[in-house]
């Protein structure tokens, strides 16, 4: 042990012999001067010499000049085999490519009359007899509908007849359906005539294509009354299918030509059921022969039947559907006799749409028919009162867009809603009408009872549990009674002054009275505002903001009369829009025309006594309130026995 510590001894003393001592730097030895020498020497080190990375950007630069023509050598490359591989793979790719140079000249808007036809026959001379054959690819497609719409009529009629034989299969084609329906765009009488019987026997199953449905449907719009009949026959049969001679019949409703022909209707059931729900499946309910179709059938087909057709366009589909008079019919006899689950699908599938349905006629329709149908208020107030709370300036001013907001103010009225309009409304599934005198009788009593209920409140819940109830029961399915079960009144007065609609209204009408009353559309809104809608709904919850709106009226009124120089459409008296609905409010408004004379009128008859204001002026003698025309005689008779109004 002690020779081991006596070597680890050792051992430690020559190392530190070997060890050298700590060296000095140069900054700790040397003077101030030499040491600022050293960092002046380093600096210049670390600093690039001039031109020195010039040379490496130079070839940095020319390696991407070489890597972009590589680039693009690649490129041209990639394309030259993808072209080879389609020459391969299709017969006239060469021809189309050169279609394609002629389409961007003739296509120009710049370009004359006699050089676009120079090209056009050039064109038409290269696809000579495989018109056909080409007429399915996306670029050959667009340059035979350019041809089409600017060649001349032997041209046209030359390309018509060499397609005619292939017009059923091009019309299922993605690109060639295009080139199709121009063609019966620019065909003659005779053309689209044999185009239409061409159809017969093939029109069921266009129709159950998405691409085929398309052009059934342009023949159809463009055929006329006789055609159209033709077309729809043999959906409703098989013999109208089969025997083309039964289909010049004259009678045009379904009912009328089961009768005549002696027809069984279970068998045009079937056979109308083979071909909706194949085509309800696929969800092809844009078009309008389509809602022809649906209509005839709920007006033959029994409770089940029509009760399945109500489920199936319950949803998203009705929305697709109500564009058309047949399609707003059909949303309607949805809503009547749909369930409360069905009613629900219906409004919640129009969320975010209403006021594009609001703004087409018959959309609006089927609005109307919700506003004064569906009890569900709460519903109604949060899909579709809010909504149009949302755009409401823009409906008011909206020739279709009002005729809710005018349903609600004053419902069934023949001064906005035309004969057609209240027909629609008033459509009904015959099926659920026929019933025996008991059931009615149920119906009634089952209202009544309803009816009671509903004004002692829980309106929404108790009408949610009956139809939800009825609409579980396996067999015989209950359907809605029409026109819900709360009282009208009631329904209005949730949807449009609970709801907020009414106050939101007012208020546009009060910061846009002028404009309202100027306009051939919203004059009917705001008069019907101004003197509280019928049976005085808005009158005991927004007396005074009425009366702010008469008195903003009055102040418009009250501006002075334009001179002979100045436009005199400008003011409200003046304006035929304007002046004709103040007269109205004079004569069926007592407290506007109270304040209108006062404010306006008094003492200033005598200069409003001719023009388009002679007729407010006469208004206030005619007014059926006798405090009214007690208030004016003494300043007006003397006008009327001179003869001046």
């Amino acid at each position: 042990m002690a020779a081991k510590r006596h070597d680890k001894k050792a051992a430690k003393s020559k190392e530190t012999k070997t060890k050298k001592p700590k060296s000095v730097t140069k900054s700790q030895s040397s003077s101030p001067i030499e040491s600022s020498k050293i960092q002046k020497s380093s600096q210049s080190k670390l600093q690039p010499k001039k031109n020195e990375f010039k040379k490496p950007a130079m070839k940095k630069q020319q390696q991407k000049h070489e890597d972009a023509l590589d680039n693009h050598a690649r490129r041209q490359r990639a394309k030259e085999l993808a072209d080879a591989r389609k020459k391969k793979r299709k017969r006239h790719f060469t021809l189309e490519q050169e279609l394609a140079l002629l389409w961007e000249k003739m296509r120009r808007r710049n370009i004359s009359k006699e050089k676009r036809l120079e090209l056009i026959s050039e064109a038409l001379l290269k696809m000579k007899g495989i018109i056909a054959e080409i007429a399915g690819s996306h670029v050959s497609s667009r340059v035979l509908q350019t041809c089409v719409k600017y060649c001349s009529e032997a041209e046209r009629n030359t390309v018509f007849e060499e397609l005619r034989p292939h017009f059923l299969a091009l019309a299922t084609n993605t690109y060639a359906v295009h080139l199709v329906k121009k063609m019966l765009d620019n065909a003659s009488k005779v053309q689209l005539a044999g185009f239409i019987a061409s159809l017969h026997g093939h029109v069921a199953v266009l129709l159950r294509h998405m691409v085929g449905s398309v052009v059934v449907e342009h023949a159809y719009q463009l055929a006329n009354a006789t055609q159209k009949r033709g077309i729809l026959m043999e959906l409703y049969s098989t013999e109208l299918r089969l025997f083309k001679d039964l289909t010049t019949m004259s009678e045009t409703r379904l009912v009328d030509i089961i009768s005549k022909l002696g027809l069984k209707r279970s068998s045009v059931l079937h056979h109308m059921a083979s071909i909706l729900q194949p085509i309800l499946e696929k969800g092809i309910v844009d078009h309008s022969i389509i809602h022809k179709v649906l209509m005839e059938y709920l007006s033959i087909a029994d409770q089940s039947s029509a009760a399945d057709v109500v489920q199936q366009l319950s949803g998203a589909l009705l929305v697709r559907i109500v564009h058309t008079r047949d399609g707003s019919k059909i949303g309607i006899l949805c809503i009547k006799h749909g369930s409360a689950k069905e009613r629900k699908k219906m409004i919640k599938g129009m969320k975010g749409l209403v006021g594009k349905i609001a703004r087409d006629h018959c959309g609006s329709l089927v609005l109307v028919c919700l506003l004064c149908t569906v009890d569900d208020t709460k519903l109604l107030t949060k899909v579709i009162i809010h909504e149009i709370q949302s755009i409401l300036k823009e409906l008011v001013l909206c020739k279709n867009g009002r005729l809710p907001l005018l349903h609600l103010l004053n419902p069934h009225s023949h001064r906005y809603l035309g004969p057609d309009d209240l027909a629609s409304l008033s459509v009904f599934i015959p099926s659920f009408r026929s019933e025996s005198g008991e059931e009615l009788q149920l119906a009634e009593n089952k209202l009544a009872k309803s009816t009671a209920e509903d004004n002692e409140g829980g309106h929404d819940t108790q009408m949610a549990i009956d139809e939800a109830e009825g609409s579980n029961k396996p067999g015989k399915r209950t359907r809605c009674v029409e026109g819900g079960k709360k009282d009208p009144f009631v329904r209005r007065q949730e949807l449009l002054v609970n709801s907020g609609l009414a106050e939101s209204l007012i208020e546009t009408c009060i910061e846009n009275s002028e404009e309202l009353l100027k306009s051939n559309f919203g004059k009917e809104v705001i008069y019907e505002v101004v003197r509280g809608g019928a049976d005085g709904i808005l009158g005991p919850t927004f007396t005074d903001k009425l009366t702010t709106l008469r008195e903003a009226i009055a102040s418009l009124a009250a501006r002075p009369k334009p001179a002979d120089n100045e436009k005199k459409d400008d003011h409200v008296l003046l304006n035929f829009h304007s002046s004709r609905t103040i007269r109205k409010l004079v004569l069926d408004c007592p407290p506007f025309a109270s304040i209108l004379w006062k404010e306006a009128i008094k003492g200033k008859s005598e200069t409003w006594a001719n023009d388009h204001s002679a007729k407010v002026i006469s208004a206030f003698l005619d007014s059926q309130d006798p405090k009214i025309r007690k208030l004016v005689e003494p300043e007006l008779l003397p006008l009327k026995t001179e003869g001046r109004l």
